[in-house]
């Protein structure tokens, strides 16, 4: 593979949460969740992308999403949970991004807001179509997912450096 190839980059929120007398960190999905992360894995298969990779919050509700989203895949990526995607920064995240290995041509990252928005805002130099303008209408809700491209190494991602081609939202 080159590194001249685009790279696909999918930061997807996870699913509606529940409100229960735990951590915030033990948050699992609520019903509505439960509901939406299925639905949201199909549109991920519906988009042709074979991930390589999936890292995912280490947190209740996102493990979840994911179990519920990656059924729905034609294949399953190799999945890592990272304890750093928790509450984690736009700069923080691409910093977990900057250490995958080249080899790694599709990736979906399994987070939380702000900073899943805020990491597809900073990276997002260009933008196809209507996905910034649906994106920025609709805000990002549980279960949203924007699909970015982006051609370099991993090393090298940093912000402006990516186009967003997509947008979903369960409301879509």
């Amino acid at each position: 593979m080159s590194v001249a190839e685009p790279r696909r980059i999918v930061l997807f929120r996870h699913a509606k949460a529940d409100w229960p007398q735990v951590s915030d960190h033990e948050r699992p999905l609520a019903e509505r969740g439960r509901r939406d992360a299925p639905v949201a894995g199909r549109k991920l298969a519906d988009s042709g992308i074979a991930f390589d990779l999936a890292l995912c919050s280490t947190a209740t509700r996102t493990r979840e999403t994911w179990k519920l989203a990656v059924q729905e895949l034609p294949q399953r990526p190799k999945t890592v949970y990272e304890d750093r995607v928790y509450e984690a920064s736009p700069g923080e995240l691409i910093a977990v991004l900057n250490e995958t290995p080249d080899d790694v041509q599709n990736l979906v990252l399994i987070g939380h807001n702000p900073g899943i928005q805020g990491l597809t805002d900073v990276l997002a130099g260009s933008t196809e179509g209507d996905a910034r303008e649906r994106l920025n209408r609709r805000g990002f809700p549980t279960a949203a997912f924007a699909v970015l491209t982006y051609s370099g190494s991993w090393k090298a991602l940093e912000p402006g450096v990516a186009t967003l081609v997509d947008y979903w939202a369960p409301s879509e």
